[in-house]
């Protein structure tokens, strides 16, 4: 009997069926043979929230939970993270090579000309209401995006498709910073050429009545470093939705506004936002050690704390707790901050937490260093967002290249009625 199978036992028919293994996994079509009888469909495997279940092969990030280990391509986050650029990881992810010195200049070049949006598209974000969220904007325009590029469902044409991954790459920031300015009344402003992907994007947020915005180089440097952090992060529930929606074959702007979607939800990218809520609460670092008992007694969760896949110390937590420290020596001290230290130390010292493998994620520190840059609760979303756009289209493309891949449509277990006859309404 070979060595790279499984053996299943029906115990229901005595039965035994010999299923290959490959990559430690098996076909869920290979189920299908097992039956009690011919008119049976066959065995179905069920795994709600898709907890160990594998959608697809990929080829782009590595998620190592066990061992706290994230790499893009093989690079470990820390190095990317120290020494790389925003859009240098984003070729990177997307191409599976570093560029060439002449490969990235052409690269951002190309991003930076594209930054600009259609004066439409200023319009129609300007209807939404004054107070509207800026997530839920953000999401809308995206899709809309689609309506302005004739070739966007062109997406088997090479040509076209890197062209529209130019261009959501370069619009996104211009989009989110345009929500940004609608939510504070601010008029937008326009993208500028001569900075980075950061330094512009923080200049169409927060530039005013000055000639020429000139970003801290700090603070343009640690949203580098946090947009490098979030840019993939493996098949989680806002990619696993890129993929879907793209499996029907849509085009990359629908596609990505329903990752974006997916994203918006407070257990995925509204995360961060939950933990600053938890630290003011908490209120002062005496507090902290009642607030860790209360959680122990299963009165709430500690924010911040576990991962569905980390299950060690989670690297990017690591890395951003530094940048935070930057971010400080331009605008102060956070006082949350000595919180969230105390909390951490506490928390890693006590058996509850560590017999369970809970540890800070990336959202633990991310919404204090935000906040501390200027930046409003409810744009950490869409600030979220605009890094992972790069994973998203990335995870994207490859699944367009995939033989595999069919268009996605699960199976369920129906558990409702049986059939049954129409009764009239006067009879019911």
């Amino acid at each position: 009997m070979a060595n790279d199978t499984l053996t299943i036992k029906d115990n229901r028919t005595g039965k035994e069926y010999e299923v290959p293994i490959e990559n430690d996994t098996i076909k869920a079509m290979d189920l299908r043979q097992i039956k009690v009888n011919d008119a049976d469909f066959g065995m179905m495997s069920y795994d709600p929230g898709f907890k160990n279940t594998a959608n697809t092969k990929s080829t782009i990030t590595l998620v190592d939970g066990g061992n706290g280990i994230l790499r893009y391509r093989g690079y470990p986050i820390e190095q990317l993270a120290e020494s790389s650029t925003f859009l240098e990881v984003a070729y990177l992810i997307l191409n599976g090579e570093l560029p060439s010195k002449d490969a990235y200049e052409k690269w951002v070049y190309d991003i930076t000309h594209h930054t600009i949006v259609h004066e439409n598209i200023k319009d129609l974000m300007s209807a939404f209401r004054y107070d509207a969220h800026p997530m839920g904007m953000f999401i809308s325009t995206v899709a809309a995006l689609s309506t302005f590029y004739s070739d966007s469902g062109d997406i088997f044409n090479e040509e076209a498709r890197d062209l529209n991954i130019t261009r959501l790459i370069a619009k996104v920031p211009t989009i989110a910073a345009f929500s940004y300015r609608h939510l504070m009344g601010f008029p937008y402003k326009l993208p500028d050429n001569n900075l980075s992907y950061t330094g512009n994007f923080l200049s169409m947020m927060f530039k005013m009545a000055e000639l020429r915005y000139e970003p801290n180089p700090a603070l343009e440097r640690a949203l580098d470093v946090l947009f490098i952090l979030h840019a993939d992060h493996e098949q989680n529930c806002s990619t696993t939705t890129m993929r879907t929606i793209g499996s029907s074959q849509a085009d990359p702007y629908s596609a990505l506004a329903g990752a974006a979607g997916a994203l918006y939800g407070p257990l995925h990218g509204g995360a961060n936002e939950k933990v600053l809520r938890m630290l003011r609460e908490i209120g002062d670092v005496k507090n902290v050690p009642d607030y860790v008992e209360r959680a122990k007694k299963g009165e709430f969760r500690l924010m911040g704390f576990g991962h569905r896949v980390y299950k060690n110390y989670d690297p990017r937590a690591k890395f951003i707790k530094k940048v935070a420290e930057d971010v400080f020596e331009v605008t102060g001290r956070s006082p949350l901050i000595d919180i969230a230290v105390e909390l951490e130390r506490i928390a890693l010292e006590d058996d509850y937490f560590v017999e369970r493998k809970l540890y800070p994620n990336v959202d633990f520190y991310s919404g204090i260093i935000y906040e501390a840059m200027g930046f409003p609760v409810s744009i950490f979303p869409v600030l979220f967002a605009v890094p992972r756009t790069v994973g998203w289209l990335a995870q994207w493309q490859e699944m367009l290249a995939d033989k595999e891949q069919p268009i996605a449509r699960p199976r369920q277990v129906y558990l409702g009625e049986g059939e049954r006859d129409y009764v009239a309404m006067d009879k019911r």
